[in-house]
């Protein structure tokens, strides 16, 4: 089973299906060097902040790291918490 820390894009949309969302952003966790992440296993697993409106990943400090438009909301993208079961 791959490691879900490991940074990939697959990865990014395989940990949106359960990350908390709260104030517009979705919390990963990925492997990191230097405060980046990275695709490989590291001594450091970081905090990392998923915006859908506008397809950003940020840092601890809300810098943006990445753009994608899989994760865009203005490009289709459906955010998965609207879809979970309300708890």
């Amino acid at each position: 089973m791959a490691d879900l820390n490991c940074f990939t894009e697959e990865h990014i949309a395989r940990q949106l299906e359960t990350a908390p969302f709260t104030l517009g952003f979705y919390t990963l966790r990925f492997y990191a060097e230097e405060g980046r992440p990275v695709n490989k296993v590291t001594d450091s697993i970081v905090d990392f902040y998923l915006y859908p409106s506008g397809g950003t990943l940020r840092d601890s400090r809300f810098n943006i790291i990445l753009y994608d438009s899989r994760f865009d909301t203005y490009r289709g993208f459906k955010p998965p918490h609207l879809s979970r079961p309300q708890e």
